[in-house]
């Protein structure tokens, strides 16, 4: 993992494989447009106030995401110097946002990969842009290389830059520590769940995803009950044992809860855990499988929150509830037809088995119910209808109480996280009325993601704000890395919940 600190030092005296500096887009197209952003003064000065200058040389404009390396000058202990782009150059005493930060400083720490240590020298006025460079170099620097280079050769693969120093940041005020711990806890949480999502769906089943969580459970001090195949058919969970029946992977129902003694309020967290998703007997298409080892991000999201949760130690209390199964076609699986009594006494008539995440979702969420939170909100890779709607970069936010997901939305924004408000209209609910059952798994197609809201909502408790965020677009990257967010599983939503477990937790949300 990739280490922390902060430092007071100059950039001239950081011993480092490479000082990172800001710069950004000037309004004109001239030369001399570009502008060194503040945090590199230090560096521009050495270069006799021409970094800029040198930098166009390179052929460099500033532009977002964009890296420049060139040797660092004379009396610096760090060899290298590697300039980030910033995007757009500010107005006077403008401040860049966090976001922008956070992007810049994942940018560089990717491309500073197999290093042992680089200083930041960005833009860094106050704790909260000490913050958003420390989480954006700490979540850039992810590599997920455990499957990478033979056993006899020992792992090929380039490892994540070893150490982050943010310059500028105050190691001994209490402000920029806290900021500094939470900003570690809250990294090492979302790429643990990076982990969880790329891990092979060989490996990582119910079974093994609840070891993990059990094993993290005894290290934070959270209290973990694990129902396997025998006690969810004790209890009667028709929904997770329905999806899981046609796996030789048992399915398994995981709750981990996070307690603080002085505190008022609770959450109650609920995650699809699908491990890998074939379909079921609705196989999916050619072409739809190779990345369907990503249909637990919601499960992987729940986890890493509650464990940052006890890792921050909040006051309040937040309750995980992880659905784990593998949807698999077999001799015993569900069949398109079939009708499963749920935990809440439900039945639902299963037209398509390929929308198995909203049964296996409710089943967790009426036992999440039964505990009477304050709110509940549930996280799934959900439908492909709401990439079509919004993308792949942004999650949509449902729910019950509109101002609860209006909270969540701004939460999401405020975060980092690209969301967006879906509505839930009544009129869709028609569509999934069934003649065999109480409900169908499937409503009509247009305003898919919509319908499946909709479904969940029959099994959230009376007078509970609950909000459902369908993470199908932003859970997993199939392109190419960019800003913070690498090749594969994001980590999405994690730093939502968290935040929303922050707000809770300092009686800022209701």
């Amino acid at each position: 993992m990739t280490a922390l600190t902060l430092s007071t030092s100059g950039a001239a005296a950081l011993r480092a494989d490479a000082i990172v500096v800001g710069v950004a887009k000037g309004a004109g197209s001239k030369s001399g447009d570009l502008v060194v952003a503040p945090g590199a003064e230090a560096v521009d000065k050495a270069f006799d106030g021409k970094l800029a200058s040198v930098l166009e040389t390179l052929g460099a404009t500033g532009g977002e995401g964009e890296v420049t390396k060139l040797p660092a000058p004379s009396g610096f202990k760090s060899p290298v110097v590697l300039a980030v782009g910033l995007g757009k150059a500010l107005e006077k005493d403008d401040a860049y946002s966090a976001e922008s930060l956070r992007r810049a400083a994942g940018v560089a720490a990717r491309a500073l990969s197999g290093a042992k240590k680089a200083g930041f020298a960005l833009p860094v006025e106050a704790v909260e842009d000490a913050a958003a460079v420390a989480e954006g170099a700490l979540l850039g620097a992810y590599a997920f290389t455990a499957y990478q280079g033979g056993e006899k050769d020992g792992n090929g693969a380039k490892q994540p830059l070893a150490e982050v120093t943010v310059l500028g940041g105050k190691p001994r005020d209490k402000a920029f520590k806290a900021a500094a711990e939470r900003a570690l806890a809250l990294t090492e949480e979302i790429n643990r769940a990076r982990d969880l999502v790329n891990t092979p769906p060989n490996d990582l089943y119910p079974e093994s995803f609840a070891a993990v969580a059990a094993a993290a459970g005894k290290e934070h001090g959270l209290k973990v009950q694990v129902l396997d195949e025998k006690s969810l058919t004790k209890g009667g969970y028709g929904g997770i044992l329905g999806v899981g029946q046609g796996s030789e992977h048992g399915p398994r129902l995981v709750k981990l809860a996070y307690t603080h003694p002085k505190a008022e309020k609770t959450l109650a967290f609920v995650g699809k855990g699908i491990t890998y998703d074939s379909g079921g007997i609705s196989l999916k298409p050619a072409g739809h499988n190779e990345t369907m080892k990503c249909d637990m991000a919601g499960a992987a999201a729940v986890f890493a929150a509650v464990v940052t949760a006890a890792r921050l130690g909040l006051k309040v209390n937040v309750t995980g509830w992880l659905a784990l199964a593998e949807n698999m076609p077999s001799g015993s699986a569900t069949r398109p037809g079939d009708v499963l009594r749920m935990y809440s006494g439900k039945t639902v008539e299963v037209l398509n088995t390929d929308a198995e995440g909203r049964l296996v979702l409710a089943d967790a969420l009426t036992r999440a119910s039964e505990e009477r939170p304050d709110a509940i909100v549930d996280v799934a890779t959900l439908t492909g209808a709401m990439v079509l709607a919004l993308g792949n970069r942004t999650f949509g936010v449902m729910g019950n109480d509109e101002s609860f997901r209006t909270a969540i939305h701004e939460i999401a924004e405020e975060a980092g996280e690209q969301s967006w408000p879906m509505p839930m209209p009544v009129e869709l609910r028609k569509g999934m009325d069934s003649a065999t059952a109480d409900i169908a798994n499937m409503g009509e197609r247009m305003g898919g993601g919509l319908v499946a809201g909709l479904f969940l909502q029959e099994f959230v408790g009376e007078d509970i704000a609950w909000a459902h965020l369908d993470i199908a677009g932003p859970a997993y990257n199939d392109g190419g890395p960019f800003g913070y967010t690498p090749k594969g599983g994001t980590g999405s939503a994690i730093r939502t919940l968290v935040s929303l477990a922050e707000r809770t937790a300092a009686g800022d949300l209701g």
